[in-house]
Protein backbone atom coordinates (compact mmCIF):
# COMPACT_ATOMS: atom_id res chain seq x y z
CA UNK A 1 0.00 0.00 0.00
CA UNK A 2 3.10 2.38 -0.12
CA UNK A 3 2.19 3.42 -4.07
CA UNK A 4 -0.25 6.15 -3.14
CA UNK A 5 1.30 7.66 -0.32
CA UNK A 6 3.83 7.86 -2.53
CA UNK A 7 2.67 9.36 -5.28
CA UNK A 8 0.84 11.68 -2.76
CA UNK A 9 4.07 12.50 -1.59
CA UNK A 10 5.18 12.63 -5.21
CA UNK A 11 2.65 15.48 -5.45
CA UNK A 12 3.09 17.59 -2.62
CA UNK A 13 6.85 17.43 -3.13
CA UNK A 14 6.54 18.69 -6.35
CA UNK A 15 3.95 21.01 -5.46
CA UNK A 16 6.33 22.72 -2.81
CA UNK A 17 9.13 23.09 -4.78
CA UNK A 18 7.41 24.71 -7.33
CA UNK A 19 6.32 27.27 -5.23
CA UNK A 20 10.05 27.77 -4.81
CA UNK A 21 11.14 27.95 -8.93
CA UNK A 22 12.93 24.76 -8.62
CA UNK A 23 13.40 21.80 -10.66
CA UNK A 24 12.35 18.31 -9.39
CA UNK A 25 14.23 15.66 -10.83
CA UNK A 26 12.75 12.13 -12.09
CA UNK A 27 15.12 10.44 -10.50
CA UNK A 28 14.53 11.76 -6.96
CA UNK A 29 10.45 11.01 -7.45
CA UNK A 30 11.25 7.38 -8.57
CA UNK A 31 13.04 6.69 -5.07
CA UNK A 32 11.38 4.46 -2.83
CA UNK A 33 10.76 6.77 0.92
CA UNK A 34 9.66 4.69 4.12
CA UNK A 35 6.42 5.63 5.02
CA UNK A 36 7.08 7.67 8.02
CA UNK A 37 10.25 9.55 6.31
CA UNK A 38 7.45 10.10 3.77
CA UNK A 39 4.70 11.47 6.01
CA UNK A 40 7.33 13.66 8.21
CA UNK A 41 8.59 14.97 4.81
CA UNK A 42 5.16 16.09 3.51
CA UNK A 43 4.45 17.45 7.14
CA UNK A 44 7.29 20.14 6.73
CA UNK A 45 6.68 20.39 2.53
CA UNK A 46 3.25 21.66 3.98
CA UNK A 47 4.64 24.13 6.79
CA UNK A 48 7.12 25.81 4.73
CA UNK A 49 4.61 26.59 2.06
CA UNK A 50 2.32 27.81 5.01
CA UNK A 51 5.14 30.26 5.37
CA UNK A 52 6.31 31.23 2.40
CA UNK A 53 2.79 32.76 1.69
CA UNK A 54 3.88 36.01 3.16
CA UNK A 55 4.53 39.07 1.79
CA UNK A 56 7.23 41.92 2.29
CA UNK A 57 7.06 45.29 3.30
CA UNK A 58 8.70 47.26 1.38
CA UNK A 59 9.66 51.16 2.30
CA UNK A 60 10.21 54.05 0.10
CA UNK A 61 12.04 56.49 1.39
CA UNK A 62 13.69 59.79 0.76
CA UNK A 63 13.94 63.41 0.66
CA UNK A 64 10.94 65.82 -0.12
CA UNK A 65 10.87 65.55 -4.75
CA UNK A 66 13.08 62.59 -4.64
CA UNK A 67 10.85 60.84 -7.23
CA UNK A 68 9.70 58.46 -3.99
CA UNK A 69 5.56 58.82 -4.74
CA UNK A 70 5.92 58.57 -8.46
CA UNK A 71 8.35 55.18 -8.08
CA UNK A 72 6.20 53.93 -5.65
CA UNK A 73 3.37 53.69 -8.31
CA UNK A 74 5.43 52.32 -10.73
CA UNK A 75 6.80 49.66 -9.28
CA UNK A 76 3.67 48.37 -7.60
CA UNK A 77 2.15 48.20 -10.88
CA UNK A 78 5.33 46.77 -12.71
CA UNK A 79 5.12 43.82 -9.84
CA UNK A 80 1.37 43.38 -10.34
CA UNK A 81 1.81 42.96 -14.29
CA UNK A 82 4.08 40.08 -13.60
CA UNK A 83 1.95 38.60 -11.50
CA UNK A 84 2.68 39.64 -7.95
CA UNK A 85 0.50 40.31 -5.28
CA UNK A 86 1.08 43.60 -3.73
CA UNK A 87 -0.79 47.21 -3.12
CA UNK A 88 0.88 50.65 -3.13
CA UNK A 89 0.68 52.42 0.62
CA UNK A 90 1.98 55.44 1.92
CA UNK A 91 2.50 57.58 5.02
CA UNK A 92 0.72 59.64 6.40
CA UNK A 93 -2.72 58.06 4.96
CA UNK A 94 -4.65 61.59 4.87
CA UNK A 95 -7.83 59.63 4.77
CA UNK A 96 -8.25 58.93 8.17
CA UNK A 97 -9.26 61.04 10.90
CA UNK A 98 -5.78 61.63 12.13
CA UNK A 99 -4.01 61.61 8.61
CA UNK A 100 -6.51 64.57 7.87
CA UNK A 101 -5.14 66.65 10.75
CA UNK A 102 -1.76 65.82 9.39
CA UNK A 103 -2.49 66.84 5.85
CA UNK A 104 -3.88 70.24 7.37
CA UNK A 105 -0.75 71.18 9.36
CA UNK A 106 1.60 69.88 6.08
CA UNK A 107 -0.61 72.29 4.00
CA UNK A 108 0.31 74.95 6.98
CA UNK A 109 -2.82 75.67 7.43
CA UNK A 110 -2.34 74.43 11.10
CA UNK A 111 -0.18 75.03 13.82
CA UNK A 112 0.72 72.14 16.47
CA UNK A 113 3.44 71.68 18.97
CA UNK A 114 6.31 69.52 17.42
CA UNK A 115 5.97 66.54 19.64
CA UNK A 116 1.95 66.62 19.47
CA UNK A 117 2.44 66.30 15.63
CA UNK A 118 5.00 63.61 15.38
CA UNK A 119 2.79 62.00 18.03
CA UNK A 120 0.10 61.91 15.24
CA UNK A 121 2.48 61.17 12.38
CA UNK A 122 2.97 57.75 14.32
CA UNK A 123 -0.50 57.02 15.55
CA UNK A 124 -0.79 57.44 11.83
CA UNK A 125 1.08 54.30 11.28
CA UNK A 126 -0.33 52.23 14.08
CA UNK A 127 -4.05 52.79 13.20
CA UNK A 128 -3.05 50.68 9.93
CA UNK A 129 -0.47 48.38 12.07
CA UNK A 130 -3.22 45.51 11.98
CA UNK A 131 -4.43 45.60 8.28
CA UNK A 132 -0.66 45.77 7.51
CA UNK A 133 0.27 42.25 8.73
CA UNK A 134 -2.84 40.72 7.53
CA UNK A 135 -2.19 41.84 4.28
CA UNK A 136 1.34 40.12 4.40
CA UNK A 137 0.77 37.40 6.16
CA UNK A 138 -2.42 36.95 3.31
CA UNK A 139 0.54 36.60 0.71
CA UNK A 140 0.64 40.60 -0.02
CA UNK A 141 3.60 42.64 -0.36
CA UNK A 142 3.19 46.41 0.55
CA UNK A 143 5.04 49.51 -1.55
CA UNK A 144 5.00 51.62 1.35
CA UNK A 145 5.49 55.76 0.24
CA UNK A 146 7.22 56.79 3.67
CA UNK A 147 7.20 54.94 7.00
CA UNK A 148 8.83 55.66 10.38
CA UNK A 149 12.21 56.50 9.08
CA UNK A 150 10.58 59.54 7.97
CA UNK A 151 8.89 60.34 10.82
CA UNK A 152 11.68 60.03 12.80
CA UNK A 153 13.92 61.89 10.90
CA UNK A 154 11.42 64.99 10.26
CA UNK A 155 10.92 65.86 14.05
CA UNK A 156 14.28 65.20 14.91
CA UNK A 157 15.58 68.02 12.49
CA UNK A 158 13.55 70.33 13.74
CA UNK A 159 15.26 69.43 17.20
CA UNK A 160 13.82 66.69 18.66
CA UNK A 161 15.89 64.20 20.61
CA UNK A 162 16.34 61.15 18.30
CA UNK A 163 15.61 58.46 20.73
CA UNK A 164 12.40 59.81 22.06
CA UNK A 165 11.52 60.52 18.12
CA UNK A 166 12.03 56.52 17.39
CA UNK A 167 10.23 55.33 20.63
CA UNK A 168 6.65 55.79 19.44
CA UNK A 169 7.43 53.71 16.42
CA UNK A 170 8.95 50.57 18.63
CA UNK A 171 6.41 47.44 18.06
CA UNK A 172 5.71 48.52 14.52
CA UNK A 173 6.19 45.76 11.55
CA UNK A 174 10.46 46.39 10.58
CA UNK A 175 10.85 47.01 6.52
CA UNK A 176 12.43 43.96 4.70
CA UNK A 177 14.04 46.30 2.34
CA UNK A 178 13.95 50.06 2.47
CA UNK A 179 14.91 51.62 -0.71
CA UNK A 180 16.85 54.81 -0.05
CA UNK A 181 16.18 57.32 -3.30
CA UNK A 182 19.42 59.33 -2.89
CA UNK A 183 19.98 62.88 -4.24
CA UNK A 184 21.46 66.39 -3.40
CA UNK A 185 18.57 68.78 -1.31
CA UNK A 186 19.58 71.04 -3.68
CA UNK A 187 18.88 69.25 -6.91
CA UNK A 188 15.79 68.05 -5.11
CA UNK A 189 14.60 71.36 -5.27
CA UNK A 190 14.90 72.30 -8.52
CA UNK A 191 11.89 69.70 -9.27
CA UNK A 192 8.92 71.18 -10.12
CA UNK A 193 6.47 71.65 -6.87
CA UNK A 194 9.08 71.75 -4.40
CA UNK A 195 8.11 74.37 -1.60
CA UNK A 196 4.51 73.93 -1.70
CA UNK A 197 4.17 72.09 1.58
CA UNK A 198 5.48 72.93 5.07
CA UNK A 199 8.95 71.43 5.18
CA UNK A 200 10.26 71.96 1.61
CA UNK A 201 12.58 74.54 2.50
CA UNK A 202 16.22 73.79 1.84
CA UNK A 203 18.46 74.05 5.09
CA UNK A 204 15.54 71.74 6.88
CA UNK A 205 15.80 68.99 3.76
CA UNK A 206 20.09 69.09 4.49
CA UNK A 207 19.06 68.34 8.30
CA UNK A 208 16.69 65.68 7.40
CA UNK A 209 19.41 63.87 4.79
CA UNK A 210 21.80 63.64 7.61
CA UNK A 211 19.62 61.98 10.05
CA UNK A 212 18.41 59.38 7.33
CA UNK A 213 21.73 58.78 7.37
CA UNK A 214 22.18 58.07 10.65
CA UNK A 215 18.64 56.29 10.29
CA UNK A 216 20.21 53.48 7.98
CA UNK A 217 20.34 49.71 8.77
CA UNK A 218 20.96 46.96 6.84
CA UNK A 219 17.17 46.64 5.26
CA UNK A 220 18.57 50.10 3.32
CA UNK A 221 19.68 49.86 -0.09
CA UNK A 222 20.57 53.31 -1.44
CA UNK A 223 19.70 54.59 -5.04
CA UNK A 224 20.30 56.72 -6.91
CA UNK A 225 17.88 59.52 -7.95
CA UNK A 226 18.98 61.64 -10.33
CA UNK A 227 19.32 58.79 -12.74
CA UNK A 228 16.71 58.36 -15.19
CA UNK A 229 13.30 57.30 -14.18
CA UNK A 230 13.63 53.94 -15.50
CA UNK A 231 16.73 53.56 -14.42
CA UNK A 232 15.58 53.94 -11.44
CA UNK A 233 12.46 51.85 -11.88
CA UNK A 234 14.57 49.35 -12.87
CA UNK A 235 16.97 48.77 -9.54
CA UNK A 236 13.78 49.27 -7.30
CA UNK A 237 12.34 46.45 -9.49
CA UNK A 238 14.90 43.83 -9.39
CA UNK A 239 15.66 44.70 -5.38
CA UNK A 240 11.82 44.04 -4.70
CA UNK A 241 11.31 41.06 -6.48
CA UNK A 242 14.80 39.85 -4.78
CA UNK A 243 13.25 40.76 -1.54
CA UNK A 244 10.03 39.14 -1.88
CA UNK A 245 11.44 36.35 -3.02
CA UNK A 246 13.23 36.02 0.38
CA UNK A 247 9.60 36.92 2.06
CA UNK A 248 8.23 33.51 0.51
CA UNK A 249 11.28 31.37 1.24
CA UNK A 250 10.10 32.03 4.91
CA UNK A 251 11.81 35.02 6.04
CA UNK A 252 9.94 35.84 9.80
CA UNK A 253 8.35 38.96 10.25
CA UNK A 254 10.57 41.28 12.12
CA UNK A 255 9.39 44.85 14.68
CA UNK A 256 11.15 48.00 14.78
CA UNK A 257 13.45 49.04 15.75
CA UNK A 258 16.47 46.51 14.98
Amino acid sequence: MQIPILASLRLSVTRGLLQYGLVLKTSYCAKRIPIRVAQRMSMEIANVSCDSKRGALIVLEGLDRSGKSSQCLKLASSLASQGFSVEAWRFPDRTTAMGKMISAYLSSKEDMDDRTIHLLFSANRWEKRSLMEAKMKAGTSLIVDRYSYSGVAFSAAKGLDLSWCKAPEVGLPAPDLVLYLDIAPEKAAERGGYGGERYEQLDFQRKVAELYTALSDSAWQIVDASLSIDSVHKILKELSIQCISDCHRGKELSFLWP
